[in-house]
């Protein structure tokens, strides 16, 4: 490592690297791997990490010169223009031209950035991402409707920046929503209510962190996966709890649970309207850069075609699976792109579209209070473990097309630094006394 590069300020600017693509919902492989091309940009070869979703360590220094820096991540969720912020100091650093301080100083104006859009335009974009979601999932005009209404009183309820509130947020959020659409199911065609539930509950939904855990243990990150895929677990439960709790307090029957027949369904070109208006909302709630749009489109477009496609030809568990390869792709090739989008902007969008963390919520709920829905659910993890295997094969590929064989891991145990001895005198070999 060069003189001019401060280890200290190197360290504290890889820990804030490394808790920003936390913040992104980015797996700890993949942070490792691009903290890696960072330190060797600054000539960092002797910097080592531990990377966990709650923890990062980065050491550098050898021996007895090496120094340890320690950050416990934080809860802090980005928004789509923080991420894209992130990504564009990150290519900088790839190429080691900000200096640590000044990076350190961008970290902190990123973290304190305001949204580019307004509240109300942020929670009229979750209205509207919450009414795409609902013309995929139950495509009625009735079902759109009281989907963008709940969604409009969601989305304000998340603008507000409470701890406390964000840990009751998801229960409170469910309870209310099953209680409406139980009492509105009876009396207007809804399609399923409970997958109507999904399109307001969308952004509380493990998805992508159920599917991120599949890959970091598929990808040998056993303690990060294995965390994380208990902690979507939960979130499920607790948002399935809310569900059945309203069931109980306004006296619903278990054929609640289980899907209403739509007297008037939608034509099938309703679908191609619910990814647009989809996009839409993910760029309004999100506040993302204008410029992404158009990728975030072309994402979902790639997972709902492969999805479909999979579902028509090999059945709805490939479906996913063939969905999550085909997107992985187009991600991957966007982020690549000059002027394209960080992967984690267009990938987040596509996970909730392919709902591996929608059907697990569905089959856990009907698991609970019906009799045929622990099918469901077991039918539901598969869907995930389909997706996570999709997005594995996915990235693989790219890798293989665009990087080829570059590197080969090894098993490699460097040895400790030996300083070297004077040479001794003839005095000293033939005194053995003057050695000591």
């Amino acid at each position: 490592m060069t003189d001019a590069v401060d280890r200290s300020a190197l360290r504290q600017f890889l820990l804030g690297l490394a808790q920003g693509m936390n913040a992104s919902a980015e797996s700890v492989d993949r942070i490792r791997d691009t903290m890696t091309e960072v330190a060797d940009a600054y000539g960092g070869d002797d910097t080592d990490f531990v990377v966990l979703p709650t923890i990062i360590l980065v050491e550098t220094g050898d021996d007895e010169e090496s120094r340890v820096a320690i950050r416990s991540a934080t809860n802090a969720s980005f928004r789509f223009d923080q991420i894209a912020a992130l990504y564009e100091l990150i290519a900088r650093a790839r190429a080691g031209e900000v200096p640590p301080l000044d990076g350190i100083r961008r970290l902190n104006e990123i973290g304190a950035m305001r949204p580019r859009l307004g509240w109300v335009t942020r929670t009229f974009g979750h209205a509207v991402l919450t009414t795409g979601l609902a013309l995929l999932l139950t495509p009625t005009w009735q079902g759109a409707i009281v989907a963008f209404v709940l969604g409009a009183g969601i989305g304000l309820l998340k603008l507000v920046r409470s701890p406390t509130l964000q840990l009751v947020l998801p229960i409170a959020a469910a309870f209310v929503c099953a209680t409406a659409v139980f009492l509105l199911a009876e009396v207007i065609e809804i399609g399923d209510p409970i997958r109507l539930l999904i399109a307001p509950l969308v952004t509380f939904l493990p998805g992508g962190v159920l599917t991120t855990a599949t890959v970091e243990l598929a990808a040998g990150q056993m303690i990060s996966g294995a965390s994380r895929l208990v902690y979507g677990f939960v979130q499920l439960a607790l948002l399935a709890f809310g569900i059945l709790a309203a069931g109980t307090v306004i006296g619903v029957e278990s054929r609640s649970y289980e899907p209403l027949a739509a007297s008037a369904f939608l034509p099938w070109w309703v679908a191609l309207i619910g990814i647009l208006v989809f996009a839409l909302g993910n760029y309004l709630h999100f506040s993302a850069p204008a410029s992404t749009f158009r990728w975030v489109l072309l994402a979902l477009i790639a997972a709902y075609s492969g999805q479909w496609a999979g579902s028509v030809l090999l059945g709805a568990t490939m479906g996913g699976f063939i969905g999550a390869v085909a997107m992985t792709l187009v991600v991957f090739w966007i982020a690549s792109l000059r002027h394209g989008a960080p992967a984690q902007i267009t990938f987040l969008p596509a996970f909730w579209l392919l709902v591996p963390g929608a059907a697990g919520l569905v089959g856990l709920t009907e698991a609970v209070a019906t009799d045929s829905g622990l099918a469901d659910f077991l039918a539901a993890l598969v869907s995930v473990m389909s997706i996570a295997l999709g997005v594995l094969i996915g990235t693989a590929l790219y890798r293989v097309v665009h990087h080829r064989a570059e590197e080969i891991v090894q098993f490699v145990v460097p040895p400790p630094t030996v300083v070297a001895e004077a040479p001794r005198g003839v005095w000293d070999r033939l005194l053995p006394w003057r050695r000591r």
